[in-house]
């Protein structure tokens, strides 16, 4: 069991929060994910190490409140435990690149930041694009500018920032001379396949972090499996980091939407009496 330390909530359908989970924490690098179970009975869910801190043992979830077991998450309080929480998974994400553009979308930024954070510790150029529906849904913004020598914000609606698709700015920046050794892209799978469709013309590698249904995280199971390259890959022990370029994106979205039916009545099934107490 890990006891959360800190939650917060940072959009109305989005939560952080801080657990205490030292050994998780000790090993911990950008890129990589812990599973976890709300309780004994609950299913397991993988979500990204959106920070750690190794002094403290402290490691940052944050998540989306899109189910049943996000719902089941988000109603537990500071002081509170989670029955399991496993990792770190995954392979670290590859931060060697001298100058990058990281495309966060939604809470794709999430992940995102920590992957940001480390190149700019590493002292490479930092240019940073984050997408969202509208500015009441906005994340991170802070962090991400405190580490993107380059910052640019866009909404579909234009209610912040600028109006587009972060592919817009993406182009923009690149039609204007930046040339990057490496654009990585994390957010919604359809946002994913259309920044990889954007820098092909330019051939600059494309990077995205893939996040399929997944039970155990060790490659056993194999409900994580993708076509990368014609090839079959998992993204739990794979990735979840792959070449852009050669993700059957096509398969990857019939495939993500399989239980959609399915988590959507047990999201239903939860009392609302208990959606209000967690408001």
């Amino acid at each position: 069991m890990v006891q959360i330390m800190r939650k917060q909530a940072l959009n109305p359908t989005v939560t952080l929060m801080e657990v205490y989970a030292p050994l998780v924490a000790k090993k911990a690098q950008p890129g990589q994910f812990i599973i976890l179970r709300v309780d004994v009975e609950g299913e397991r869910i993988p979500l990204t190490v959106a920070d750690y801190d190794r002094q403290k043992g402290l490691v940052t979830i944050i998540f989306q409140i899109v189910g049943a077991t996000t719902e089941k998450l988000n109603r537990l309080k500071t002081g509170d435990y989670i029955a399991d929480f496993a990792g770190p998974l995954g392979q670290p994400s590859d931060c060697s690149a001298k100058k990058v553009a990281i495309v966060g979308g939604g809470v794709g930024c999430a992940i995102a930041l920590p992957v940001a954070k480390r190149f700019h510790e590493l002292g490479a150029a930092v240019h940073g694009i984050t997408g969202f529906r509208s500015r009441d849904l906005v994340i991170l913004e802070n962090e991400f500018r405190a580490v993107a020598g380059t910052f640019v914000m866009m909404t579909d609606d234009g209610s912040y920032g600028t109006k587009g698709l972060v592919t817009d700015a993406l182009k923009k920046l690149i039609d204007a001379g930046e040339k990057y050794d490496e654009v990585i892209a994390i957010g919604p799978l359809v946002m994913m396949k259309f920044v990889c469709a954007a820098t092909k013309p330019y051939n600059i590698k494309t990077t995205v972090s893939m996040n399929p249904i997944m039970i155990d995280g060790t490659g056993m199971c194999g409900c994580c499996r993708l076509t990368v390259g014609g090839k079959t890959r998992f993204a739990c022990v794979d990735g979840p980091d792959f070449d852009g370029h050669q993700v059957d994106f096509a398969e990857a979205l019939s495939r993500g939407s399989i239980y959609k039916p399915f988590e959507s009545k047990a999201h239903r099934g939860v009392c609302n009496l208990l959606k209000q107490e967690a408001k």
